[in-house]
């Protein structure tokens, strides 16, 4: 182990995509009850897409190695844990540090991928899969028969979302540029054009009577529509704030003007409620409670792409060390899908 190298992308400062240094340096030793994954598969999502700008709201101090999640086979395992893992592919949500071709995790933190799925397939399901599910299974928790709004429904979590939506039989409405329509309409989403309709109004004329959720990733003016467009006994799931992606002046202060509406629309007798959806919430509270949860939950998401309720979306597949030309791919706005960097290409 002592012998092999690692190579890892580090986010230096706020950059363009072609300054991200690539470093190596030994495969670290896990420590008791850690093991060491040898990373089949990262990716690129909006969250590293943030950091590059520094407007992710918790991201840490550059440099950093930036990756929010990893699909790899475990190469070792420390003390107190179970040789057996040793050979198996695991998932694990990570935030930070998956752009990497090894890493050091709690074993506690890795989730099994079943047999038969491969690892970019699993790589597009973990941050993605996970948030949908959350969102819609243990937040907005809409009865079968029920109708929701997705934003950005051609996106990571948007694609996730509304797949496992139908699958609960539930009606879609998704907002989507032009050229995603179809492939929408081929998934059972009635497409809404945010470019070029007034999408309050057009959902109104779908749901006369309000929709049952909304799932809202733009933050701004956004949240307050998505708010008015709720039904009675109506969820609304904000879970982001991409239109100030490029916005300069305080990271924090999109999400806590979102956390100020959802507090003060809480408070009122309307029997309807809001929540800012944070993947990470509870972690610091109850540890081994978030852990079991988002294990039973990627879990399920697994299970859903091997049912075939789910698809695994791969824009593209680059090798780690082409790291520049995948975030400018994912940047740019023009794929379907994830893009997946494969640290051992």
């Amino acid at each position: 182990m002592e012998s092999q190298k690692l190579v890892e992308v580090v986010l230096p400062g706020t950059v363009e995509p072609e300054d991200l240094v690539l470093r190596h340096r030994d495969v670290p030793l896990p420590g008791a009850g850690q093991i060491v994954v040898r990373v089949e598969a990262t990716g690129v999502s909006f969250a590293e897409q943030q950091m590059r700008r520094g407007r992710y709201y918790d991201q840490p101090p550059f440099p950093f190695v930036p990756g929010y999640d990893l699909v790899g086979t475990v190469l070792t395992t420390g003390t107190g844990v179970t040789p057996s893992l040793v050979g198996k592919r695991v998932a694990a949500l990570v935030k930070v540090g998956g752009w990497t071709s090894h890493v050091v995790l709690d074993a506690a933190d890795a989730v099994e991928v079943p047999a038969g799925i491969g690892a970019a397939e699993a790589e597009t399901l973990v941050v993605n899969g996970i948030t949908a599910w959350q969102m819609l299974h243990r937040k907005a928790r809409v009865r079968s028969g029920g109708t929701v709004l997705v934003h950005g429904a051609n996106g990571g979590v948007g694609t996730v979302l509304v797949q496992l939506a139908r699958a609960a039989g539930l009606k879609v409405i998704g907002t989507a540029s032009a050229r995603h329509h179809e492939a929408l309409r081929e998934l059972g989403v009635t497409p809404v054009d945010y470019r070029t309709e007034n999408v309050p109004a057009r959902v109104r004329e779908l749901a006369p009577d309000g929709v049952d959720a909304v799932f809202d990733h733009l933050g701004g003016r956004s949240v307050t529509d998505s708010w008015r467009l709720l039904g009675p006994g109506g969820t609304l799931v904000a879970y982001g704030s991409a239109t100030t992606r490029d916005d300069s002046g305080s990271k924090q202060w999109p999400v806590l003007k979102i956390l100020g509406r959802v507090w003060w629309w809480n408070a009122l007798p309307n029997g309807r409620r809001a929540c800012f959806f944070n993947v990470w919430a509870g972690r610091a509270v109850n540890k081994d409670r978030f852990r079991s949860r988002l294990r039973a939950d990627l879990t399920q998401v697994f299970h859903a792409l091997e049912r075939g309720e789910v698809t695994a979306r791969i824009a593209a597949r680059l090798p780690l060390t082409e790291v520049a030309e995948a975030m400018r791919l994912a940047e740019s706005g023009t794929v379907t899908g994830k893009v997946v960097l494969i640290p051992g290409a």
